[in-house]
């Protein structure tokens, strides 16, 4: 191998790991919400929290996830005192998730829910299986 053809593949060698670090995507950052309080200030600290991460990391570099039981489940029914609050956060890829444990404990239906969310056999089983993942855990 002669002297040009070596330089030029070290060259090409030294360049290679800056390229693969300019292909690799960023990690996305994953979060989950915990309500199961009734209050609706409460509700509207974990609504306002979730945007906030939104607007400091960027809406397309951040997983949300709000999950709602117990008590808390009031703020995804459909006559919510956040109603107005939650298409908002479902239109900017908040997803919002209800316990059917305590609907069924509860004796409250799908119907009787917002329109949009989504539901989970167990609230406390679905953060605990998130932390388990990795995702980071606040509870306003």
């Amino acid at each position: 191998m002669n002297r040009r053809t070596l330089i030029g593949l070290l060259g090409f060698a030294t360049a290679l790991p800056a390229f693969a670090q300019q292909k690799k995507p960023a990690a996305k950052n994953r979060v989950i919400f915990q309500v199961s309080d009734n209050d609706p200030a409460k509700w509207r600290l974990a609504l306002n929290n979730a945007a906030n991460v939104q607007a400091d990391l960027g809406k397309d570099n951040v997983q949300i996830e709000i999950v709602a039981y117990g008590p808390g489940l009031d703020m995804l029914k459909a006559e919510s005192k956040v109603a107005d609050r939650l298409a908002g956060a479902l239109d900017a890829n908040v997803e919002l998730i209800a316990c059917e444990n305590t609907m069924t404990n509860t004796k409250v239906t799908k119907d009787e829910m917002y329109s949009g969310i989504a539901y989970v056999k167990a609230g406390v089983t679905h953060l605990m299986k998130r932390q388990r993942e990795g995702w980071a855990y606040i509870r306003p």
